[in-house]
């Protein structure tokens, strides 16, 4: 079985994704972790003394959250941080089918075009990429330049977005997805915490990020937002329920 994360930032795999990372990763499920960014205009700046600088710590930190997580496969693309609705949308999309064609998950999982619950921009915009990459990569008639030897058409069986039951504090408002999918975490919860705090440059998002795992971290949750095999809405407790091996 294999499972595909996509995401804008480093540390978002932590942050968003990173108890079903390490659950899977323990079951036995190949991971792989998708960042659109190399997070180089973040706030919190680590002691970097230019992007380019913040760019190569992040990779490092990411690189080590992802060893925590059990991640078979961490990706960092370098598309700009904070632009994402900038960039040219068929290019990107181009190159995360190909991602998907390569890996061939059963399972992706993506941000909300909300953008989550701080309602980022790069957030929103990886989900739309991610959404388009899930639906494109099945079919003949999309990137078919792509399309020789083992790079064949590949049709991911189910694609959840990242929701919550909460809102942040003094930030625009979000509208949520409905839970379909509750993973219990629980087991994870310290692991989630420390491979966030891997991200050392930014540590003064550590409390609040803490605070809130420690108050409701027991559970991620998702939105079953497309399947192959479309069931009727109903709440699950397992991401791969109904996924049948290829």
């Amino acid at each position: 079985m294999r499972l595909m994360v996509i995401t804008a930032h480093p540390d978002d795999e932590a942050g968003g994704f990173g108890g079903s990372l390490r659950l899977y990763g323990d079951r036995g499920v190949e991971t792989c972790v998708l960042c659109l960014t190399p997070g180089q205009a973040a706030t919190h700046r680590g002691g970097a003394r230019n992007d380019h600088e913040l760019a190569a710590i992040r990779r490092k930190e990411f690189a080590a959250a992802c060893e925590m997580l059990n991640v078979s496969r961490g990706i960092v693309l370098d598309y700009p941080d904070g632009q994402l609705h900038r960039q040219d949308l068929y290019h990107v999309v181009c190159n995360l089918t190909m991602q998907v064609r390569e890996f061939r998950p059963q399972v992706m999982l993506a941000f909300g075009p909300e953008g989550g619950v701080t309602g980022h921009t790069d957030h929103s915009m990886a989900s739309v990429f991610a959404s388009l990459a899930f639906h494109w990569a099945g079919r003949n008639n999309r990137f078919p330049d792509q399309l020789s030897g083992r790079i064949v058409p590949y049709r991911v069986q189910k694609l959840f977005y990242a929701t919550a039951n909460f809102s942040l504090p003094d930030r625009q408002p979000i509208s949520s997805s409905p839970p379909t999918a509750t993973i219990d975490i629980s087991a994870y919860v310290e692991t989630k915490i420390a491979a966030f705090k891997a991200h050392a440059s930014q540590s003064p998002l550590w409390p609040l990020f803490e605070g809130h795992m420690r108050k409701r971290g027991g559970s991620e949750l998702f939105h079953l937002a497309a399947a192959v095999n479309s069931p009727a809405a109903i709440e699950e407790s397992d991401l791969f329920a109904g996924v049948v091996e290829d």
